[in-house]
């Protein structure tokens, strides 16, 4: 099944890539606020029932795909 995993960092954590993706859309003109970048996973994970996937995907997280002082991710299963 296509699982797909966002990774965002979590509110209060200072985000200097997104502070710079602001300033440069400001300088295009562009009015923004609070930009905040994170990242997308998409993977294939074997399986046919949904919730031993979404626990697949959840125990993959936890072990390697998410910081979990700094992130938080979304799962979804597609």
């Amino acid at each position: 099944m296509k699982v797909r995993v966002s990774v965002q960092l979590k509110p209060g954590i200072l985000d200097p890539q997104g502070k710079a993706v602001e300033q440069g859309l400001h300088g295009f003109g562009f009015e923004v606020d609070h930009v905040r970048i994170g990242r997308l996973i998409e993977m294939d994970v074997p399986g046919t029932d949904l919730a031993d996937v979404k626990a697949k995907a959840q125990a993959m997280c936890d072990k390697l795909l998410v910081n979990p002082v700094m992130e938080k991710a979304s799962i979804e299963v597609l």
